[in-house]
């Protein structure tokens, strides 16, 4: 990582701080508070020493200098606590702050673009890379200010006992940070490089185990098995280059704070036999200055020590802040969204002149295309795979940017608030997300205004209460539709899609993956709920599609032709094509079920 960058990320950083700044604060100001009850404590147990070895003064007659010796001790290790409790308060809020970022960003970029990245990936920059970020905030930014402050407080005080011993300290002191940097620079492009190895694995990880049962079909267990193994053999590498960079910061401070703390011991040392006659103001040196400045020496570089310690936070925060950092300023073609309301949203019509569906980087994926659904009536999506059906939904759905006219009751998609646009549409895709909770949950969304018996209304006309009866609207659902069948769980997006009402009806190859009972059941419910509203159809099946009003036939993004099921199919072309296609195979199939 270049140094231009990595002091970007550096202000970058400094500056997400700032929304924290109070418990910032608290944190450096207990730090400071606790280094001068430090100052009384180690002047309390230096008197203590030198009035019981040289002035041989009764230890009863020091109880007080013990109680208050207790109470120092108590009331660092109370500032400790708040330090902690400081610090922590400072990461959450931005570690918050940070995520809410994040979930901005990627609601602003749409599932459109989402898709193009491993899931795996966005979980290890929202949750991962974020939590890495904590340690930087919580300790090691109050521990810059205390690095400079707590030394300072203690030279204030050390250098009227003893000028000797303060000029050891301020000479030794910048050594530690010296160094510190030195390792530091490493460790950040290390820290980077261990992040990127995380997110490859994650990513990969998370597809290969959605996609378990597909490999073993195929009998690539081996291959991925080895890929895998790969991969973590990265990460492992780049985790040991951190930890190696890390022992080393920690061994090299070590090193330079021991050397400093001997040199002060030795200094006070042969003033003591008299070799050495400076330092003092012309009392001499006593026990009490040697062992007040000696108790002091270790807490001097403590502060620096932290900071090296924490230092390794700090190259951590930036190589995660690299990833988090690009993708909050990725330049794409942004998704326009309005405050207008639509006019009758009970009746849909969208209108289509010269449009123009692009990617999220500005390439044209569909276009220019022109078509209208009308109000009330069924339109049937067809073509063959990469035609640009998914784009064209993407773009009516608000998700994609596109150039030319998309209007929705006369007003530009552009134009409209698409939250409100969005709520008038019941969608159905091939493959029903179900969410880990119970089948009344997925049913209602977590909405807690909609009742038992409308519930049981929209299960019943989706075909869904043979089972739902069985087992009850609080069975529960895991993750990917876990405890259901693909046909259970299709009818229970059905009727979720019922419960919403919505005045367009979008459906993507809603019977793709069903048995022909269950395909049956879910096309009866569709049809039903449809009758009276605007529907979109995406399909490969041809044949059921003769009820509908209009088909729109794509090939490489463009609508290549358009018309009734019966005036399509007496046209030479596509529609034709995929038609005899569509029968052909349909007759294999009754063939081998004979």
């Amino acid at each position: 990582m270049d140094k231009k960058k990595q002091r970007d990320l550096n202000k970058w950083l400094k500056q997400q701080s700032k929304l924290a700044k109070r418990w910032l604060m608290i944190a450096v100001g207990l730090g400071v508070v606790s280094s001068v009850f430090l100052l009384v404590q180690a002047a309390l147990l230096a008197s203590i020493l030198q009035q019981l070895i040289i002035d041989h003064t009764d230890k009863y007659e020091l109880l007080p200098h013990f109680a208050g010796l207790a109470l120092m001790i108590a009331l660092r290790a109370a500032c400790s606590w708040g330090r902690e409790i400081a610090g922590f308060k400072c990461g959450e809020e931005i570690r918050v702050y940070i995520r809410q970022l994040i979930l901005d960003k990627l609601r602003e970029l749409g599932p459109a673009y989402i898709k193009g990245k491993p899931a795996g990936t966005w979980a290890t920059l929202l949750l991962e890379q974020v939590e890495d970020m904590q340690d930087f905030f919580a300790r090691y930014l109050p521990q810059m200010s205390l690095s400079v402050l707590i030394p300072f407080v203690i030279l204030i005080v050390v250098f009227p006992v003893n000028w000797a011993a303060g000029l050891i300290f301020l000479i030794t002191a910048p050594l530690v940070p010296l160094f510190m940097a030195l390792v530091g620079m490493k460790a950040a492009d290390a820290n980077r490089k261990n992040f990127k190895a995380l997110q490859r694995l994650s990513g990969h990880f998370y597809d290969r185990l959605q996609s378990m049962t597909t490999i073993r079909l195929f009998n690539r267990t081996h291959a991925e098995t080895e890929v895998l193994k790969g991969a973590s053999e990265v990460f492992r590498t780049r985790t040991m280059d951190v930890l190696k960079i890390a022992f080393l910061s920690s061994a090299v401070l070590e090193f330079f704070t021991s050397i400093s703390i001997a040199i002060t011991a030795v200094y006070f040392g042969f003033s003591y036999i008299g070799e050495l006659n400076f330092g003092h103001y012309g009392t001499g040196v006593t026990l009490f200055a040697g062992l007040f400045i000696l108790i002091l020496a270790p807490e001097f570089y403590q502060p620096l020590r932290d900071l090296g310690t924490f230092y390794h936070a700090k190259a951590q925060a930036v190589g995660a802040a690299e990833s988090i950092v690009e993708f909050l300023e990725t330049d794409i073609t942004k998704i326009q969204s309005g405050n207008t309301l639509l006019a009758q949203p009970e009746k849909i019509e969208i209108v289509a002149h010269d449009l123009k569906v692009v990617s999220p980087e500005g390439i044209q994926l569909v276009g220019p295309i022109s078509f209208t659904l009308a109000s009330n009536q069924s339109t049937a999506l067809v073509g063959p795979s990469g035609a640009g059906k998914t784009s064209l939904i993407n773009a009516i759905l608000g998700f994609m940017p596109y150039e030319g006219s998309l209007k929705v009751n006369g007003v530009e998609m552009k134009e409209l608030d698409l939250t409100h646009w969005r709520k008038q549409i019941s969608w159905i895709g091939q493959n029903p997300l179900l969410l880990h909770g119970t089948i009344r949950d997925n049913v209602t969304l977590g909405k807690h205004n909609i009742s038992d018996s409308d519930v049981h209304a929209v299960i019943e006309n989706a075909f869904a209460a043979e089972f739902v009866n069985q087992h009850g609207l609080d069975y529960p659902i895991s993750d990917r539709s876990g405890g259901l069948s693909v046909g259970q769980a299709q009818r229970i997006a059905l009727a979720r899609a019922m419960l919403q009402n919505g005045s367009f009806w979008l459906l993507d190859e809603p019977t793709a993956s069903l048995d022909a009972r269950s395909e049956q059941l879910v096309m009866q419910g569709i049809e039903k709920y449809t009758e009276s509203t605007t529907s979109l159809m995406v399909t490969h099946q041809l044949e059921p599609l003769r009820s509908v009003n209009q088909i729109l036939v794509m090939q490489k993004g463009q609508v290549v032709q358009s018309g009734s099921y019966q005036e399509l199919q007496q046209q030479d072309g596509l529609f034709a094509e995929m038609l005899s296609a569509n029968l052909a195979q349909h007759n294999d199939k009754g063939n081998l079920d004979a």
